[in-house]
């Protein structure tokens, strides 16, 4: 399977320092392959800055992220990513591999996913994170 469109950049940050003050546009894409209890694949997108503060730096990155998951029959799911980002115009990558665990659940009718993993950062600037942790609660809306 493979999907492409869009991806949009907006100025929503509540702070300068938390983002980059621009618009910005650029192509995304994924492909992937599910066979039985694995899906492969992976995310690709590029932004180009359109418009915004004129005093910040123009936007040009490219994100990457490839992925494998293996879902077990009592709802549990094991995956791996990377969620590599470059920053053409910064000279800078930033590139945490995440080994993750998820659990589905219900809570009364609702359908949730749980989970937690672990974040270790293969390449990120000078000062940057050497690793992190993650926690999601997900709800579902099947049809």
């Amino acid at each position: 399977m493979w999907g492409a469109g869009p991806v949009f950049l907006l100025p929503t940050a509540t702070g300068a320092a938390l983002g980059s003050e621009k618009w910005g546009i650029g192509p995304t894409a994924v492909v992937l392959k599910q066979q039985g209890p694995w899906t492969v694949g992976a995310l690709a997108n590029h932004i180009w800055s359109l418009a915004g503060a004129d005093d910040r730096a123009d936007v040009s990155v490219t994100f990457l992220q490839p992925f494998a998951a293996y879902a077990t029959k009592s709802g549990t799911t094991y995956g791996i990513n990377m969620e590599i980002t470059r920053d053409w115009t910064g000279d800078v990558w930033v590139a945490p591999l995440n080994l993750v665990v998820s659990q589905l659940l219900k809570a009364g009718n609702q359908p949730i996913q749980i989970g937690a993993g672990a974040r270790y950062y293969v390449a990120s600037p000078a000062g940057g994170p050497d690793w992190g942790v993650r926690i999601n609660l997900v709800l579902l809306f099947p049809r």
